[in-house]
């Protein structure tokens, strides 16, 4: 049995949110490589390419089964309801494919250390970093002209 991943995410009308999951895919295909070489990124909604078409690339490869793996942190609606509808509807039209949808990614022992390693990034730049310095996910705040032309803090 050969085996697709589809990596799925929300989907965002920014196109570089959607390009992250892109290259999240490209990193997993090359990580994982020895396991699955059939990996395709595909977005929920909002941006292509969609679950259906994820899932048509998985089959056009020879993909008799086809894993669903969201990349999302908790067991919401999109994981109870949306995902499996969208991938069951793409399964239609591949009756020699069968599919599962994997758990989000939850509350792991991998999570933990990933959300340290994010504070620790921010720590070792003393929360000034050159990604996030002057933004609003800085805590720093877009400074309002005052009707005299002073700046005011919003």
């Amino acid at each position: 049995m050969k085996t697709g991943i589809i990596i799925v995410d929300h989907g965002s009308r920014r196109q570089e949110s959607n390009q992250m999951l892109v290259e999240l895919a490209r990193c997993f295909g090359a990580r994982f490589a020895a396991a699955f070489d059939i990996v395709e990124p595909a977005h929920m909604e909002m941006a292509e390419p969609t679950i259906a078409t994820a899932y048509a690339k998985c089959a056009a490869q020879g993909a008799t089964m086809i894993v669903v793996c969201p990349y999302f942190l908790g067991p919401g609606k999109h994981w109870t309801e949306d995902i499996p509808r969208l991938a069951a509807e793409a399964a239609r039209q591949f009756p020699q494919t069968r599919f599962h949808v994997t758990p989000t990614l939850g509350i792991d022992d991998l999570i933990l250390d990933l959300l340290m390693k994010r504070i620790g990034h921010c720590q070792q730049f003393d929360y000034d970093c050159v990604a996030c310095r002057g933004s609003l996910p800085a805590g720093q705040c877009p400074v309002a002209k005052a009707a005299g032309g002073s700046a005011a803090a919003p």
